[in-house]
């Protein structure tokens, strides 16, 4: 994504980050929910799709992970749907137990404000690894009641081919991973703006994600 395509300034994201952790902060710390901010900034008040990811600080990309939950449709404000995903990243990710409050001085807060999904018109494999660039484009995988969806940032990190990053996408919907070659499967790419601490209450910067 280009600096001429961001829909957000990098205050609003330093806001949307510190959001994200005061939330789960404030659940851990007092047992309550923090409520919706009204005094946030206009564009915040817009409905999107987010999702919130938890990292361990100082530990290698593969190990990182402690959370990430999202809303894909923009069901919500953004400033709701960071309060309300990073509770479900801390909190309800099934693939990992329960963050504690000992834990958040240990962790990083990233925030990813999604574009609308598009269905790639794209009628074969070889058009299919065409349309998706590795670096802009995050990736949902569908086919009937199965959905799956990895960000944008995942095959940088990674350091994934589009082919792969088109299985690992499959994968993540419980699909095989040929299954982005087959017609009855529809494909939907995305971008996202990301903001990230750069190490647990740290400076918040802008994540530009390159291949």
């Amino acid at each position: 994504m280009s600096e001429s395509e961001y829909a957000y300034t990098d205050e609003e994201g330093i806001y949307l980050v510190k959001l994200a952790r005061k939330s789960l902060e404030t659940r851990l710390k007092t047992g309550t929910e923090l409520p919706v901010p009204e005094d946030c900034p206009p564009k915040l008040k817009n409905a999107s799709g987010v999702f919130v990811t938890l990292r361990k600080h100082g530990v290698q990309v593969d190990e990182s992970l402690r959370g990430c939950i999202g809303m894909i449709e923009a069901r919500e404000s953004l400033v709701a749907g960071v309060v309300h995903m990073a509770l479900a990243a801390g909190l309800e990710d099934p693939r990992f137990p329960p963050v504690k409050a000992s834990e958040l001085d240990h962790l990083v807060f990233e925030v990813t404000a999604m574009t609308v999904p598009k269905l790639l018109a794209a009628k074969n494999p070889e058009e299919i690894k065409k349309a998706i660039k590795i670096g802009r484009d995050g990736l949902i995988m569908q086919r009937g009641m199965n959905r799956g969806l990895l960000l944008p940032q995942v095959p940088v990190e990674y350091d994934w081919d589009v082919e792969t990053f088109l299985s690992h996408t499959c994968r993540k919907a419980w699909l095989p991973e040929d299954a982005w070659k087959q017609k009855d499967t529809k494909i939907f790419s995305f971008m996202g703006e990301i903001f990230e601490e750069e190490e647990p209450h740290g400076k918040i910067i802008r994540k530009i994600i390159t291949k």
